[in-house]
């Protein structure tokens, strides 16, 4: 694999996102004497600040970038190692870098996360948003742009619709309704008119996870030149992006509109041509009716647009690449490292957390994994604590983090709370649904089967998730009230002290 192991370290940790690092932080405070290696293609690594537990598994935290120095600080038994793996020999213990050196490690964590899943690779007009640069490239085509074409249904793309302003956006989105993977169709309905609406004047700051490009107190200043340094473009491993990457860039295009969105449901991409490409094609026509514009794309829905760039929202895989070849990796039905209820990889002394892993054991019947910041943090929390018990011969129990899936975000400048099975992810038709909307200001959703709430969806400020979190865990039988329980002239958390 190399012609000669560089040093061997008691723990090495491969990623510097926020699953790698809470693991490093683990391993690096629990063993102070034992020397800990983290191995990152990125200049900076994401931290969480500001962590707050709201309720028993709802938190909220910052994400901060920083020079990896701050870590190597704070740990003096840290060594970070900036360069991208480029293969990994479980037999020998050994991960080789890009640059050419060789670590052996006694037990490894592989935080790797995901990677964009672009519409088509290597076509200049075609651009994912995946880390800081690719944020930063996007923000200099905008300033020139007109019109642009987003196309994806997750986080990202629901962010950025939202957030730019002059310039005209075209939304492709697969499905029956915006935002998926985190509503129904009702809560879409709640949400659009936040799309048409302009924005409110100085909208308050978001308080959430947070990126900075220049952290506080950093002695080092960021300049082009070191983040060109990187040597991590749009499709190579960087750190992905916190849910407010847009926070401190400016996301305005060359009209004069404030917001113009228009949604196109239920299609994908069909094909996309170049100005020349279409010239030649059946579709030439367009050409001379929409004016003319470097790249179009057409939809399944049979529509062409032309635009000044296309982004790709559609997701990430995770980043298994350099991990792979020579060994034996079990991989989930999505491509992820499969792991057990204690972290660990089909292979002998290789854990996984984040996005580059699937939880492969017998989920509780109100978690479900989705890949987002927060489990992100919880799995390296807890690999960091089961690397730690194996190493020390003790037991150690599934964390109480995994008994319900639980998220806050904001999108459209509303908090979000999400609770269990908050789309009803697998209950089948045996349940039922309770809403209450008030339009502009909050929509509440909750599942119940059985007479029992399984999951939650909370948009506004209704300080219900605590006691919605509550009656979710003990699983009460909430038969007896029946449409009461969101009634609004009741106080519920009296119900339910």
């Amino acid at each position: 694999m190399g012609d000669k192991t560089e040093k061997t370290f008691r723990f090495v940790i491969v990623g510097g996102g926020i699953a790698g690092v809470t693991c490093v932080e683990q391993l690096s405070s629990q063993f102070p004497d034992a020397e800990v290696a983290l191995i990152t293609a990125a200049s900076l690594v994401k931290a969480v600040a500001n962590f707050k537990q709201v309720s028993k598994t709802l938190e909220e935290f910052d994400v901060e970038e920083q020079p990896s120095s701050v870590l190597e600080e704070k740990f003096p038994n840290l060594t970070v190692v900036q360069s991208a793996v480029k293969a990994l020999n479980t037999h020998t213990h050994t991960v080789q870098t890009v640059d050419g050196r060789t670590f052996g490690y006694e037990k490894l964590c592989i935080c790797s996360g995901g990677r964009p899943k672009l519409l088509t690779q290597g076509n200049p007009y075609v651009l994912g948003i995946r880390d800081t640069d690719s944020a930063q490239e996007f923000q200099k085509r905008l300033s020139k742009a007109k019109r642009i074409v987003v196309v994806g249904n997750g986080g990202i793309a629901l962010e950025l619709v939202y957030e730019v302003e002059g310039c005209e956006v075209i939304w492709a989105v697969k499905d029956k309704a915006i935002g998926n993977t985190f509503f129904d169709a009702g809560a879409a309905q709640f949400l659009i008119p936040s799309l048409e609406a302009d924005k409110p004047e100085g909208a308050t700051p978001c308080k959430r996870h947070r990126y900075t490009v220049e952290p506080a107190g950093a002695s080092h200043t960021f300049t082009d030149e070191d983040r060109r340094g990187r040597g991590v473009g749009p499709t190579e491993p960087g750190s992905a992006l916190g849910p407010d990457w847009h926070e401190g860039i400016v996301l305005r295009g060359a009209e004069e509109v404030s917001h113009r969105v228009s949604v196109e449901y239920q299609c994908e991409v069909d094909s996309i041509y170049t100005h020349q490409e279409l010239l030649k094609s059946p579709q030439q026509t367009l050409v001379s009716e929409g004016g003319s514009w470097p790249v179009y794309v057409k939809l399944t829905n049979g529509k062409t647009f032309g635009c000044d760039f296309i982004v790709s929202a559609t997701g990430v895989v995770p980043n298994t690449e350099p991990f792979l070849h020579g060994n034996n990796f079990a991989l989930a039905d999505d491509g992820g490292l499969r792991v057990d209820d204690h972290m660990m990889t089909s292979e002998p002394d290789v854990y996984a957390a984040g996005d580059v892993c699937t939880a492969c054991w017998e989920h509780s019947p109100l978690w479900q994994q989705m890949r987002l910041w927060t489990q992100a943090r919880q799995m390296g929390w807890y690999a960091g604590r089961c690397i730690a018990a194996h190493v020390l011969s003790e037991p150690i129990e599934l964390d109480f983090c995994f008994e319900l899936f639980s998220h806050i975000t904001k999108f459209f400048s509303y908090k979000v709370v999400l609770l269990g099975k908050f789309n009803g992810q697998g209950l089948g038709p045996d349940h039922e649904l309770l809403v209450r909307c008030t339009k502009g200001q909050e929509y509440i959703k909750v599942i119940l089967s059985g007479g029992r709430m399984m999951g939650a969806v909370l948009i506004g400020e209704t300080d219900l998730e605590e006691t919605f979190e509550n009656l979710i865990l003990n699983q009460m039988d909430l038969t007896p009230y029946g449409e009461e329980l969101l009634n609004p002239n009741i106080d519920i958390e009296d119900y339910f002290d």
